[in-house]
């Protein structure tokens, strides 16, 4: 069996050395907790709460509103002071629930104890109702509400889970850390999954520069039937469902259909982790654990952070900004975006904050392209990077989607290897952006 997928794929450094095997830290509560309303992909939750309204850590502050849609809780325990708009991490508005940190005072059926609880008595559809209730989402980067994947359609069945624990992305290792960490509960976390769905397999896929990692996960899945731990190449981006699914199992997803197509089910080991704190204590999705890292930054490290924590706090935490940073990058250098609002709330979506120095965030001015198909060797989708990213420059809409742009996982890798400096993922993001909006707008009319 291969151990990396087939199609295209780069080779960053992995600069996790910086971050790497630090223990993680517990964050101090803020003042005032700032809970966003949207941390997920579909609709917008529905505040159930009002402003002088009192609230312990664990409770609804507002209700998934729609089947592609999460319920968010309250990280904190206080007062609702009120609910209003602010600017997220690109400047754009946001609405938001203020709490005034009063305590630390939580739900009581919420167990706050350290012990693992390994036996699940649960049958699937109570185990798909606690996560649901718990507003729990993807932790890998796409926040899509993970009930949805546990429940496909009538004529789809999943026949193994597939674990992302690859964190593929240069500088993170909140990932790696939660492994070693909480490895117990991410085992039972995958067996619980496993129930939900009805499978007797698991495969957890790793890179192999986490050894610790996958010896750790190793030992506890010898303990477990069905599930296997599969040491993977370095190759980026690994971590995509369909790279990843293609990798531990062999089967390629066709274009435009999901993982459940050839019967794979994919889980980030944070949103399992999640899974486990949600079925086996009643604990919603509050926090996370987010890497702040950069080669200047004083202490980098994995910081455990409830949401609704002013990132500039937790910066704070981190030594502060250094004095050589260009870029303060939301997620990894790769596929993550340069912020221009620090003052913004952590919440479901963050999983790193990366500064980058000044001299390595400076962009070398575009040439023109020279035809060199590099940008075509290494998209992991098998998509034409330089011809999408001139349809894109030039408003040619309907060719995009023609081209299949909506098979784009805005990995970068384009732009990566890209010698003459073209701004390829700028352009076929936009793209993708418009056509996704015209696509759309078409099926609303239907």
């Amino acid at each position: 069996m291969q151990n990396t997928f087939s199609i295209g794929g780069v080779h960053p450094n992995d600069y996790k050395q910086y971050s790497a095997h630090k223990a993680i830290i517990e964050v101090p509560l803020p003042k005032t907790a700032i809970i966003p309303i949207v941390q997920h992909i579909g609709a917008p939750a529905e505040v159930v709460v009002e402003k002088g309204q009192k609230v312990k850590v664990g409770d609804l502050l507002a209700k998934a509103n729609g089947f592609v849609s999460a319920n968010v809780h309250s990280s904190v325990s206080g007062t609702v002071a009120k609910i209003d708009t602010i600017l997220d991490a690109w400047g754009l508005k946001m609405p938001a629930i203020f709490i005034d940190v009063e305590g630390d005072e939580w739900n009581e059926s919420i167990d706050r104890s350290a012990t693992v609880i390994s036996e699940c008595n649960l049958d699937s559809k109570q185990i798909i109702d606690k996560i649901t209730q718990a507003g729990i989402v993807g932790l890998g980067g796409a926040c899509f509400p993970t009930h949805v994947k546990l429940m496909p359609p009538p004529d789809k069945k999943a026949e193994v889970l597939v674990v992302n624990g690859v964190e593929c992305e240069p500088y993170l290792t909140c990932d790696h850390q939660l492994m070693l960490e909480h490895g117990e509960e991410i085992m039972v976390g995958i067996k619980i999954l496993m129930k939900a769905l009805n499978i007797n397999k698991a495969i957890i896929g790793i890179e192999k520069n986490k050894p610790d990692a996958i010896a750790k996960m190793q030992e506890l899945a010898q303990k477990v039937d069905g599930v296997e731990v599969r040491a993977l190449k370095l190759k980026y981006p690994q971590g995509g469902e369909k790279q990843l699914i293609d990798a531990c199992i062999g089967r390629q997803v066709p274009s435009g259909a999901l993982p459940i197509e050839v019967g794979a089910v994919v889980d980030n080991v944070a949103t399992i982790f999640a899974v486990y704190e949600a079925v086996q204590k009643n604990k919603p999705l509050i926090s996370r654990v987010v890497t702040i890292t950069g080669k200047s930054v004083q202490k980098p490290g994995n910081y455990h952070v409830r949401f609704g924590t002013p990132l500039n706090e937790l910066i704070e935490l981190a030594g502060g900004v250094p004095a050589d940073t260009g870029k303060i990058i939301g997620g990894g250098p790769m596929m993550g975006r340069a912020m221009s609002n620090i003052n913004m709330p952590s919440n479901k979506r963050v999983s790193g904050l990366l500064f980058l120095q000044e001299s390595e965030s400076r962009r070398i001015a575009p040439q023109e392209c020279i035809r060199c198909a590099k940008c075509l060797d290494a998209c992991p989708m098998g998509l034409e990077p330089y011809l999408l990213a001139k349809f894109s420059e030039s408003q040619m809409w309907d060719k995009m989607e023609q081209h299949d742009i909506m098979d784009c996982i805005e990995c970068g890798c384009c732009q990566f290897t890209c010698p003459s400096y073209r701004p390829l993922l700028d352009y076929v993001r936009f793209g993708k952006f418009k056509v996704g909006g015209i696509i759309r707008a078409r099926q609303t009319k239907k």
